[in-house]
């Protein structure tokens, strides 16, 4: 019972803490970490409430976890292809194709780590190169768990973000574009924001004013946001409770181009911001830095194209000064940690 109210006080506190930074600032970091140690507080709390099944349960969390770990680069691997067949064979687009093989090579390079610390045979490798060889097991075992970790950390907390009640009654959605095709026709991803936000508009109880947010690009016919403002006109919300913003080249643009219209403008402005909802966490982050308080809505994107667009928001946001160095330190500790183990240093 003791070690049932033990796991259970951490398990509350570990949440409770999330819950507090969460509903301080949505768009921090921290949350990400804080949720990630909140859900693996559940662990131990599930396996004393489990008493005597402690060890089966034990191990069938852990089988699940390293049969999740198998699955994960060849799930990756089959994604990428599928995405290069779906929408070329861009950089961008290629992603999920890269981090899958990268997982691989890390899983494997771990395994054969292990193997080459425990094994005593000469022959499989020369004793003047174990050493070596196991130095570079270990260095990408490392680097590709520990970026995979980081990546898992991320992901739970979009998805965190995307599955979270909205709450209704807001005063103005900002829509983000998303590039037309040939020039002047909406996109799918940009059809999902828009229809995303009509869905929002129709069930509020005082309809918001929409601001339709994007520039003109330089194979564009018209801006973004007078073809977002016709599609929305023909879907029947009223041209009166649509706002065009015209002027944005980027994400950062477009916030800092809608924070000036609803600076302008009097009356209460309780905002959402509508994006796809692997872009939700750092639009957010966005939103903070210009001083744009507002509610992050993410609107459906296909299921194969959301590993890459991910990966991408996850480069971008540990690409910044501030969390590259974070990231490289934590790097750095744990591959000190592995080669302290292994017997490297």
């Amino acid at each position: 019972m003791n070690q049932i109210v033990i796991t259970g006080l951490i398990s509350v506190f570990a949440f409770g803490l999330f819950a507090y930074s969460f509903h301080k600032d949505r768009s921090r970091y921290r949350n990400c970490n804080l949720l990630f140690l909140a859900l693996l507080s559940l662990i131990p709390f599930t396996v004393a409430l489990s008493g005597e099944n402690s060890g089966r349960v034990l191990f069938v969390i852990g089988m699940t976890v390293f049969i999740s770990l198998m699955i994960v680069p060849f799930f990756l691997i089959h994604n990428g292809i599928v995405m290069i067949r779906r929408e070329g064979r861009q950089i961008a687009h290629m992603l999920s194709l890269v981090l899958g093989i990268l997982i691989l090579i890390g899983e494997i390079a771990t395994i054969a780590a292990v193997l080459i610390y425990y094994t005593g045979d000469p022959d499989l490798i020369p004793e003047t190169s174990r050493l070596f060889v196991r130095g570079i097991m270990v260095f990408i075992s490392v680097s590709v768990i520990y970026g995979s970790m980081a990546f898992l950390i991320f992901m739970i907390y979009s998805v965190f973000l995307m599955i979270i009640p909205i709450k209704r009654d807001f005063d103005y959605v900002i829509i983000l574009g998303a590039g037309l095709i040939d020039g002047s026709r909406i996109s799918r991803l940009l059809r999902d924001r828009l229809d995303k936000a009509i869905a929002v508009y129709r069930r509020d109880p005082t309809p918001p004013v929409l601001i339709a947010s994007g520039g003109q690009g330089g194979d564009e016919t018209l801006p973004e946001a007078a073809a977002m403002k016709h599609y929305l006109v023909n879907r029947g919300i009223p041209e009166m409770d649509v706002l065009v913003e015209d002027q944005s080249k980027n994400t950062l643009e477009n916030l800092k181009n809608s924070k000036a219209i609803l600076d302008g403008l009097d009356g209460r402005k309780y905002t959402a911001l509508v994006t796809g909802n692997y872009h939700v966490y750092r639009a957010l982050r966005n939103c903070r830095k210009i001083g744009l308080a507002c509610t992050g809505i993410g609107s459906r994107v296909a299921f194969y194209f959301w590993p890459s667009a991910l990966i991408r928001e996850f480069i971008a946001v540990h690409t910044e000064p501030k969390h590259a160095v974070l990231y490289g330190s934590g790097w750095l500790f744990w591959l000190l940690v592995g080669f302290r183990i292994f017997g490297i240093i």
